[in-house]
C-alpha cells in the first residue's frame, strides 16, 4: 500500500523499494570515473598508490554514508541534506546547502546531456551531437514526470547494466591474470610499476589520485535524497548502505587491481582515455587483450548507459532538493507543489530541466560560459559531504545534550565522533587540494583563471550562506533547541 511522505504538508509517495535505493546509490558511483578515468589514476600514482587512495576515500565515504543513514532513518525526508543542515545547524546553512546541491545537479544534467552527444558520435559521427542530447533530455524529463517508482525502476535496470559490465570485467581480468587467454600480462612488473613497489610519485601521486577518487565516489549520497520516498526507510536505508558500501569498494578496488596487473602504468592509453576516445578506456583495453573484437562498442554502450543514468539521477536529486526547499520556505512556494496523482513535484522537475537546458545551450552558443558554469558546480558534491558530516556531528551532540540515548536510534553510525570528523577533515583536504599548483610563486604569478574555475563553488556557497544570514538574521541553533524528530524516549 502506498504511503505519503508528509514533510510539511508534502505528498511525495513512498513507492521505492530497497532494491531501488541500493541500485540508485550504487549506480550513482559506477560511471565514467570508473569506466574511463580510472586508468589515469594508475599512471599518476602507480597501481598500489591508486589502491591506497581509493581505499582511504572509500573509508571516508563509508563514514559519510553511515552518518547520513543514521539521520535518514530517524527522519527520512527528501532533500535531506538541506533539511538536516537547517534543523541541526542553522537555517542559513540549510539554505546554502540546498541551493548548492540543486545547482550542482542541475548543471550536471546539462553536462551529461552534452556527453551523450559525444558518446553517440562513436557510432554516428555525421549526426549533430545536439540531437542526441535533446533526445536524452526529453527522455529523462518524461521518466521523472511519471513517478518516483518509474525513476527508481529505470535506474535499477540501468545500474544493472553497469554492474554486469563490471562483473564481466572482473571475471575476464582474473582469468587473464591466471593465463586463461592468449595475452599473458607481466603481472609482477605491472603491479610493482617496474620496480617502484607499485607507487609512482610518492605522496603527491597518491594525493593527486585522492582528488579523482573523491569525484568517482560522488553519488552515494543519493540514498539520502530518495529516503523520503522509500516504502520502509527504517529497514531499507540501513540495508542499502551496508550493501552499497561493500559493493562499491569491491568494484573499485578489484577493478583498479586488475587494470594495474594487466596494463603497465606507462601505457600512454591510460592517460588518454576520455568520453571522446572510448577505445582507450582501461576496460576496453582489457577486453581487447582478451580477444573481444567488439570491446569498444560494448564499453561505449555501457558508458552511454552510465551517462544517461547520471543525467536521470541529476533531475531526480535536484528536483527533490528544490521541492524540499519549497516546502520549508527556503525556495519559492510553487516548488513545493506536488501532483496528487503521481506524487511528482512537477514545478521542481521542470525548473531543473529548464536550467539544464539553458546550460546545455551555452555549450553550443557560448562554450566559455558553459565552461565556467561547469567549474562553478565542480566542488558542490564535496561541500554537500562536509554538510552531512557537520550536520551529523551536531545531531549527535544535541541528542546527548537533550538527554536522549543512542539506543533509541534505529540505525547507529560507526565510530562516532571519529567518523564524521574524519570525513569532514578529508573533504576539506580534497576541496583545498584541487589545484595547489595554481598557487605557486608570488600572488602576481598565481594562475588566477585556474583558481577561479577550480574553486568557484566555494565563494558561491558563502554568498548563499551570508546572503541568507544578512536578510533573515539567522543564528546557529542551540543544541537544546534542536528538533530531534522521531526520538521520543529518554534514558
Amino acid at each position: 500500500m502506498e504511503q505519503n511522505a508528509d514533510q510539511g504538508g508534502g505528498k511525495l509517495k513512498r513507492t521505492m523499494k530497497t532494491r531501488h535505493l541500493a541500485m540508485i546509490s550504487l549506480g550513482g558511483t559506477l560511471g565514467t570515473g570508473l569506466f574511463v578515468t580510472s586508468g589515469a589514476t594508475i599512471s599518476q600514482a602507480g597501481p598500489m598508490g591508486a589502491l591506497v587512495a581509493y581505499a582511504v576515500m572509500g573509508m571516508m565515504v563509508f563514514f559519510l554514508m553511515t552518518s547520513l543513514g543514521e539521520m535518514a532513518t530517524n527522519n527520512p525526508v527528501s532533500g535531506s541534506f538541506s533539511v538536516y543542515a537547517n534543523d541541526y545547524v542553522e537555517p542559513a546553512f540549510g539554505f546554502a546547502m540546498g541551493w548548492n546541491y540543486w545547482f550542482n545537479w542541475a548543471i550536471t544534467v546539462a553536462v551529461e546531456a552534452s556527453t551523450v552527444g559525444v558518446v553517440m558520435s562513436f557510432w554516428y559521427p555525421n549526426i549533430p551531437t545536439w540531437i542526441w542530447s535533446a533526445l536524452v533530455l526529453t527522455l529523462i524529463t518524461a521518466i521523472n514526470l511519471m513517478s518516483a517508482k518509474t525513476y527508481g525502476e529505470t535506474e535499477f535496470w540501468m545500474s544493472m547494466v553497469k554492474v554486469i559490465a563490471v562483473l564481466a570485467f572482473l571475471a575476464i581480468g582474473v582469468l587473464m591474470i591466471f593465463g586463461a587467454f592468449t595475452y599473458q600480462p607481466d603481472v609482477v612488473r605491472n603491479l610493482s610499476a617496474g620496480g617502484h613497489h607499485g607507487f609512482v610519485g610518492g605522496i603527491n601521486g597518491i594525493l593527486a589520485v585522492f582528488m579523482v577518487a573523491g569525484f568517482s565516489f560522488q553519488g552515494t549520497e543519493l540514498i539520502g535524497i530518495a529516503a523520503g520516498e522509500s516504502e520502509n526507510p527504517s529497514e531499507s536505508i540501513p540495508k542499502s548502505i551496508r550493501q552499497v558500501f561493500w559493493r562499491i569498494l569491491l568494484f573499485y578496488i578489484c577493478s583498479i587491481f586488475i587494470i594495474g596487473a594487466i596494463i603497465y602504468y606507462k601505457d600512454p592509453n591510460l592517460l588518454n582515455a576520455s568520453e571522446n576516445n572510448v577505445a582507450v578506456s582501461p576496460f576496453t583495453l582489457v577486453f581487447k587483450r582478451a580477444g573481444f573484437a567488439a570491446a569498444a562498442s560494448l564499453m561505449n554502450a555501457v558508458i552511454l548507459t552510465a551517462v544517461i543514468s547520471s543525467a536521470n539521477s541529476g533531475v531526480y536529486a535536484s528536483s527533490r532538493m528544490l521541492w524540499s526547499m519549497g516546502e520549508t520556505g527556503l525556495a519559492p512556494k510553487i516548488f513545493g507543489k506536488v501532483n496528487n496523482r503521481t506524487g511528482v513535484p512537477v514545478p521542481a522537475v521542470l525548473a531543473t530541466v529548464f536550467v539544464g537546458l539553458l546550460t546545455f545551450l551555452t555549450a553550443i552558443l557560448g562554450p566559455h560560459v558553459y565552461y565556467y558554469l561547469v567549474a562553478a558546480s565542480g566542488l558542490s558534491g564535496f561541500i554537500a559531504w562536509m554538510g552531512i558530516a557537520l550536520s551529523h556531528y551536531r545531531f549527535r551532540r544535541a541528542l546527548v545534550k537533550q538527554g536522549y540515548s543512542t539506543q533509541n536510534l534505529k540505525y547507529h553510525a560507526k565510530w562516532f565522533p571519529v567518523g564524521p570528523l574524519l570525513a569532514l577533515a578529508l573533504s576539506i583536504v580534497v576541496v583545498l587540494g584541487q589545484d595547489l599548483a595554481a598557487f605557486r610563486g608570488s600572488i602576481s604569478q598565481w594562475n588566477w583563471e585556474g583558481i577561479i574555475t577550480t574553486y568557484m563553488a566555494i565563494p558561491l556557497f558563502f554568498i548563499f550562506y551570508f546572503g541568507y544570514k544578512w536578510r533573515h538574521h539567522s543564528h546557529v541553533r542551540a543544541l537544546e533547541e534542536i528538533d530531534l524528530g522521531a526520538l521520543t524516549q529518554k534514558k
